[in-house]
């Protein structure tokens, strides 16, 4: 694969329990002081053991100043678009531009329908997910005149007045594992967020999983050198190397730098609570692994 060229990015993903509120936002601010990039929450609204993630988010961005923030992933079937655009928008003026969406199709569908939401197939999620990101986009593009008027099987709009502008353009992200989700991703959205534990092979998976996103990216005239590629993961910090994230911040440096230059990685969202962990990705790991890519970055093919 050829390698996106594009800076890298450190994030962290936090739980948000709501038997420890202020927990969530003081590891904020620690990913903050340690020069993270990136502040995820997760979004299982139907989980009374976590706080809702938008709250978090919003309280969050009122207590930080730089980080990105957005959750991880956004449950789609429980926000309805046309809202999750606005509320976006939104946070994304009053931090100064620092709002990103990654949505989910939703995969819990008991929970989901517990709380009142639509129960859908795999292909119903896929469509809703489509229709969602083009009625965002609408209603952020307030470069155009006259209402939003798309017809849709989901989230059918038919005159909703476009706005507000969002500070900056914001991106969105898709978490996908099947190839028609991938289609999706390679079509039409800014980055791709599949978790490692989720793929079935571990590393080897995305090979496969990044090119059917290149070929749909392709398919439609689009650069795929454009979508970002994040990856959740997590490992243990150790004395000695014990695998692929598991050993002292040189190696885990190392197995970073290789995941972006054998798969196109330039977005580690690493899922921690552990203030003293998040840290060392901050200061040690993430450092070290900038100067390798940028090393390998510098030699010729």
């Amino acid at each position: 694969m050829s390698d996106h060229g594009l800076d890298l990015q450190f994030g962290v993903f936090i739980t948000g329990a709501s038997d420890a509120p202020r927990q969530a936002v003081d590891l904020a601010l620690t990913a903050e002081d340690a020069g993270i990039d990136m502040v995820t929450i997760q979004d299982h609204p139907y989980q009374p053991a976590f706080l809702d993630t938008w709250t978090l988010l919003s309280y969050i961005a009122a207590r930080t100043e730089r980080v990105l923030l957005s959750g991880n992933v956004l449950n789609l079937p429980l926000r309805p678009p046309a809202v999750l655009a606005r509320a976006a928008a939104s946070l994304d003026l009053l931090s100064n531009g620092r709002c990103e969406i990654a949505l989910g199709a939703g995969a819990f569908g008991d929970a989901i329908a517990a709380m009142g939401g639509p129960r859908r197939t795999p292909g119903e999620g896929r469509r809703a997910l489509e229709e969602a990101i083009g009625v965002m986009r609408a209603l952020w593009d307030t470069s155009t005149r006259g209402g939003v008027h798309l017809p849709g099987d989901f989230y059918p709009i038919d005159g909703a007045k476009r706005g507000p502008a969002p500070a900056h353009r914001i991106g969105i992200t898709v978490g996908a594992y099947g190839p028609r989700m991938l289609d999706l991703v390679g079509r039409t959205c800014d980055g791709w967020l599949p978790s490692l534990s989720y793929l079935k092979n571990g590393i080897d998976d995305l090979t496969a999983l990044n090119a059917t996103i290149d070929a749909a990216a392709a398919s439609v005239g689009r650069e795929p050198t454009d979508i970002r590629r994040y990856l959740n993961l997590g490992g243990h910090f150790t004395d000695t190397r014990d695998g692929i994230l598991s050993g002292p911040p040189e190696s885990w440096a190392q197995d970073l730098a290789a995941l972006t230059a054998e798969h196109d990685i330039t977005g580690f969202i690493f899922a921690t609570d552990d203030a003293d962990e998040i840290e060392v990705i901050g200061t040690q790991v993430a450092p070290a692994t900038r100067e390798l890519v940028a090393q390998a970055r510098q030699q010729p093919y």
